[in-house]
């Protein structure tokens, strides 16, 4: 029962009433008591669940439900909101055969009917599908059943040991890619090489010759062939794409086009082969160049959506580019040279000037300063010595140093970068699931108007081409490819951009959600502070020397642990003051130190050890007092009964935090900070860097319920936090934001993580989401204008007032163009630089 923290699910056998079902889960960790009663007041007021059993101090939960009432899905994320995270493992399957948002929907459909699957989401701009699953549930082998009976594909890998060469998923993706666009162009070429001699032929006007008739009616037996190579090579996958949709009894953009363009060479072949079919006073000339011109305007526009579609993915390729290809390690007391894959745990990894540092670890030997940049954000570089971390990907700038593998392969910070940043691509915000169920109808509503304009125009006593165009033309113009676009190509670039600068948004929803806060809520300590205290003044009485006062008090509290006296012992040495020994050194617990320094009786600490060893503070109160209005700690500094002045300490405001603070209040966000600091340092802080509201002297188990508390006044509040205490708060909000230099924890609580510590992150992301939600509405505002404007259109609705009758040629072109627009308009983010950026490359100016 303590095994593998990977959620596991089993149905466990059923009540003498077929329609309940026993369900076993496994969280993420050993349930308590707590959890118990979390567990149940999660479920047991869900309509459907009939009973929760927890096993407490093990990760194993029991429910009973009735699945035509309740599902599994809603089970589990119910538990989920109560802060039990039912961990479902999660795959993906790269697909093949999909084109448009209808796809999408049956994909997903058929997914999430297999037993045990929680979720389904497609990335149609990546033709990938993203599974979570309870695996004693579900399998693989399940998962590639249920895709292929709604009528798609799951292209395989090569298995490990088969021989073949491995590729990265971003390599094979890349590869797919570029023979995809190089199959589409090929087929592009050939139509169109068919396309304009039959153009020709069709308006023999514009020939510098004339024709006869029956010149004329040869020339539709050299099209009615030349046409059929064209429909067979270029265009086979619109047609066997139809075949297969209608053996599953549904339709996609394959059946439009397929559709149209067989009506179309239908119509034309019968007109040739035997024209005595049609009244003479209703027949019309053949339409191939119709049809060669659509098919080649479409498997062209597919053309350039693919290679737009590789743009999308340059956030992921340059993260890739990051990664060193080679290690220097010491193996048999000598440095060898490995590909960095083959670099183990605890391995000493040697890095040069110049160099990159491979994979993570810790600092053993030597001292240098690393570029971190392109992984955290943080402009300036960063100093390493002995015990500190390094991160693979990053820079080393002077020294040389070597360090010990703490982390390789999929393990490393840079590769779980890459990993949740596809994980959100391959999301789906809320928007994106409202156009899945539209474009769930979609096709089907097309096929109906098309043949409602048929009918129309047949009956209309106009000649067949007429009625022909019409129908030809609506299955054309139509275009679910562009609805079924605009959403996950501007999440693909938006996720990139934000990754770029250190912000790894977890989902889509979270992005949606980033980008309509309206209060966002800081903890003090780590987020708008450093989280350690610094010393920040030496005040010497009258006539004092600030450099011996500093000194004593640093000699007397070096050989103290207590965070406030290394910061002082720490600021001498940063002044470059050389410290003396300290003997009889003595803690006074709640007072301060007591030490002997070159023979003097030094005393370093609060008001209360002046009073305990006799010393009058009055000459520097008001100094105290002033600092402490100010956020610092002051501390008394005696020498053998004489005051000789104040340190004072401070847990100072991090560098940029002020700046980030004025930002997120243009953009209309009201800044709240929350602090288990009493209200006068808490205070002084918010003064520092203009916050106007401050929640002081709030206990850990409370921030989450004045998160909630803030909810109650009907906005949407965002939590940034580093520590375990600020889990449940993150949790709570609607957006958790957690600094990537915090604890673990806060890091799995939270829906955006700022790999760097600065608050310029949460600018970033906040504004990288306003900007793809932007970008996600002009998309689908053109898909949806295109689509309703261009159907009425092509049916011919405008003819009899402005005599507009749209060609399929037309169509083929708008169509194929709709989705191109859409995919270089979501590209167009790729160039969007947030305030957060500039304010950076500000700072980064000497």
């Amino acid at each position: 029962m303590h095994g593998d923290a990977a959620a596991v699910g089993r149905h466990t056998g059923t009540t003498t009433d077929s329609a309940v079902m026993s369900v076993e889960l496994r969280a993420d960790r050993d349930l308590c008591a707590s959890c118990r009663d979390h567990a149940r007041v999660a479920l047991e007021g869900l309509d459907g669940v009939e009973m929760v059993h927890v096993v407490v101090g093990t990760p194993v939960l029991h429910v009973r439900y009735r699945p035509d009432r309740v599902d599994l899905t809603t089970i589990v994320e119910r538990l989920r909101e109560h802060h039990i995270r039912v961990g479902a493992e999660q795959t993906s399957l790269k697909l093949a055969g999909m084109h448009c948002a209808s796809c999408v929907s049956k994909v997903e459909h058929a997914l999430r009917q297999v037993p045990g699957v929680l979720s389904a989401s497609v990335d149609l701009a990546r033709m990938q599908v993203l599974i979570d699953y309870l695996p004693s549930q579900a399998s693989l082998d399940a998962f590639v059943e249920a895709v292929r009976a709604a009528g798609y594909e799951v292209e395989a890998v090569p298995p490990a040991g088969s021989g073949l060469p491995q590729e990265s998923e971003f390599e094979r993706e890349q590869r797919l890619r570029d023979e995809e666009y190089r199959s589409l162009m090929r087929r592009f070429i050939v139509a169109a090489v068919v396309a304009v001699p039959v153009v020709l032929l069709m308006v023999p006007d514009i020939l510098p010759f004339s024709m006869t008739d029956e010149q004329l009616r040869l020339s539709w037996w050299v099209q009615l062939a030349a046409t059929l190579p064209v429909m067979a090579y270029s265009g086979r996958d619109f047609y066997v794409g139809m075949v297969r949709a209608a053996r599953h009894r549904s339709s996609d953009m394959n059946t439009l086009v397929g559709l149209g363009t067989l009506a179309a060479y239908t119509y034309s072949a019968v007109a040739v082969i035997a024209p005595g079919i049609f009244p003479e006073e209703r027949l019309a000339e053949p339409f191939f160049d119709v049809i060669s011109v659509v098919i080649a305007l479409v498997v062209l526009g597919q053309a350039l959506e693919v290679r737009a579609k590789g743009r999308t993915s340059d956030a992921i390729a340059r993260l890739m580019e990051l990664q060193a290809r080679v290690a220097r390690v010491l193996r048999n007391g000598g440095e060898v040279e490995i590909p960095v894959d083959e670099v183990v745990l605890d391995d000493i990894v040697i890095v040069r000037p110049g160099e990159k540092v491979p994979v993570d670890g810790i600092v053993t030997e030597g001292s240098s300063a690393v570029d971190e940049s392109m992984i955290t954000g943080e402009s300036m570089p960063v100093d390493k010595t002995v015990g500190d971390r390094v991160i693979g990907g990053t820079i080393n700038k002077t020294g040389a140093f070597r360090f010990r593998a703490t982390a390789v392969g999929k393990d490393t910070a840079l590769a779980r970068i890459v990993h949740m940043v596809r994980q959100a691509q391959a999301s789906k915000p809320p928007i994106g699931r409202i156009v899945d169920q539209v474009s769930g109808v979609f096709t089907p509503a097309v096929m109906i108007v098309a043949i409602l304009a048929f009918l129309a125009w047949f009956n209309s006593g106009k000649d067949i081409s007429y009625a022909i165009v019409a129908a030809v033309t609506v299955l054309i113009i139509a275009c679910p490819c562009a609805l079924g676009l605009a959403t996950p190509m501007s999440l693909v670039v938006g996720v990139g951009r934000a990754a770029e600068r250190g912000v790894l948004i977890r989902n889509g929803e979270a992005l949606q959600t980033a980008s309509g806060l309206e209060v966002v809520v800081l903890d003090k300590t780590g987020t708008v502070t450093r989280g350690e205290p610094a010393l920040t003044d030496v005040r010497p009485v009258a006539g004092g020397d600030p450099d011996e006062l500093l000194r004593l008090a640093a000699s007397a509290d070096a050989v103290s642990e207590h965070p406030l006296a290394q910061a002082v012992v720490v600021g001498a040495r940063e002044r470059g003051l050389a410290l003396s020994g300290a003997a009889d050194f003595e803690a006074i617990v709640g007072h301060g130190v007591r030490a002997t320094v070159e023979g003097r009786i030094v005393h370093v600490g609060n008001r209360r050890l002046m009073g305990r060893i006799g010393v009058d503070p009055a000459p520097m109160e008001a100094l105290v007092d002033e600092l402490a209005d100010e956020g610092r700690s002051a501390m008394y500094v005696v020498a053998d009964g004489a005051l000789l002045g104040v340190v004072a300490v401070a847990d100072t405001v991090k560098a940029d935090s002020e700046l980030a603070i004025r930002r997120l209040q243009e953009l209309g966000i009201e800044v709240v900070m929350i602090t288990g600091d009493n209200r006068r340092t808490a205070e002084a802080i918010a003064r520092q860097v203009g916050i106007r509201r401050v929640l002081a002297e709030v206990l850990p188990p409370d921030k989450a319920h004045e998160v909630r508390r803030l909810q109650a006044e009907g906005r949407r509040v965002g939590m940034v936090g580093d520590g375990i205490n600020d889990a449940p708060a993150l949790a709570q909000a609607d957006v958790g934001f957690a600094i990537g230099t915090g604890t673990d924890v806060a890091i799995e609580a939270a829906d955006i993580t700022l790999v760097g510590g600065s608050l310029l992150g949460v600018v970033h992301a906040i504004e990288v989401s306003r900007a793809t939600m932007r970008n996600i509405r002009q998309n689908l505002v053109g898909a949806f204008a295109y689509n309703v404007l261009g159907i009425p259109v092509a049916a011919g609705v405008f003819y009899p007032l402005f005599g507009w009758m749209l060609s399929p040629m037309i169509a083929g072109a708008a169509m194929a163009f709709s989705s191109v627009t859409v995919v270089t308009n979501a590209n167009r983010l790729r160039l969007f630089r947030s305030s957060a950026e500039t304010l950076a490359e500000m700072e980064k100016r000497p």
